[in-house]
């Protein structure tokens, strides 16, 4: 079985401690993804704050050297020839993505720099409001307020971007979303959008979740969403948990609609899904517990593969 997961933030953590991508001791690395099996990862870079477009361009020069440096074991992914060269020569594929668009300052011309770097995948928001549009988490006092969930729409710089981003064919991802953004952008869309790392309110009633109805507008559009393996979003045991998101995801929005979005080094660990390399022992108990070998293999790579290669 092949894997693509669709989000993880090793990339910003590794640049941060100048630690090697290929062998460091987090939950993912370039090594322990191959062995594990996965025939490609999205890394992502994300930015905050005042030095967000230089971190930006900072991160981005990490990525390329690293790349330059494993090139033996894993190579840079623009489209599925990219990707099915990869497979074919045992190397890892690697998707660059950017998670927040505020180191833009609002100006809409600097996403073409994201074309230019190699991007196939950007949210335009983070967990606070920007330029751009209002994140699905609410905090007060410091606190996330996971009961509440946020109305506010994109701002007209959201949509502004959100055209350009699929002008630019960069897939858009929702997951930090507010739910009025995102019932923006899929109300009668055709272009296929994902949620790279969320789950369904249904089965955990967090803000950072999906509700049904944008479960089913995501699937309408030939989208997916990547289940995260955060234990706040998950409510329970890990395996268990994954499963009854999953199976919630398939009842609500069909089969075509799942895929993989760890969030790794992005969350803290959980337990029995520490790292990458639990991902054979997670599919092993899917399909022993009931998920038959055709949907996982939509789970674990094909599904977003189809989205994937409306960008190529």
């Amino acid at each position: 079985m092949k894997f693509i997961d669709m989000h993880c933030d090793t990339l910003t953590v590794c640049a941060d401690n100048n630690d090697d991508i290929a062998v460091c001791g987090l939950q993912t690395n370039l090594q322990s993804l191959i062995k594990s099996g996965y025939a490609a990862q999205c890394f992502a870079i994300f930015t905050e704050g005042a030095t967000a477009e230089l971190d930006f361009e900072r991160y981005l020069a990490f990525y390329q050297n690293a790349l330059s440096a494993h090139g033996d074991i894993a190579a840079p992914v623009l489209n599925c020839a990219d990707l099915e060269r990869c497979w074919r020569e045992g190397r890892l594929g690697c998707i660059l993505t950017v998670e927040n668009l505020s180191f833009t300052g609002g100006d809409i011309s600097r996403l073409a720099r994201l074309k230019s770097a190699g991007v196939k995948m950007a949210s335009l928001v983070w967990n606070n409001a920007n330029a751009f549009a209002y994140p699905n988490l609410i905090m007060e006092n410091g606190l996330p307020r996971f009961e509440k969930r946020e109305g506010r729409g994109l701002t007209a710089l959201g949509r502004a971007a959100a055209e350009r981003l699929d002008e630019l064919k960069i897939i858009i991802d929702i997951s930090h979303l507010s739910d009025g953004g995102a019932l923006e952008l899929l109300d009668g869309r055709k272009i296929p959008l994902v949620a790279s790392h969320s789950n369904a309110e249904g089965e955990c009633a967090v803000s950072r979740n999906l509700t049904d109805g944008l479960i089913k507008k995501i699937a309408a559009c030939g989208g997916v969403v990547g289940v995260n393996y955060c234990a706040d979003f998950l409510g329970g045991e890990a395996f268990e948990s994954v499963l009854r998101h999953i199976n919630y995801l398939i009842k609500v929005g069909g089969e075509d609609l799942v895929a993989l979005g760890s969030d790794f080094d992005g969350i803290p660990q959980v337990e029995n899904l520490e790292t990458c390399a639990r991902i054979p022992a997670l599919f092993n108990y899917l399909h022993d517990n009931g998920i038959p070998h055709k949907i996982l293999e939509k789970l674990a790579y094909k599904n977003f593969l189809r989205v994937f290669s409306h960008f190529g």
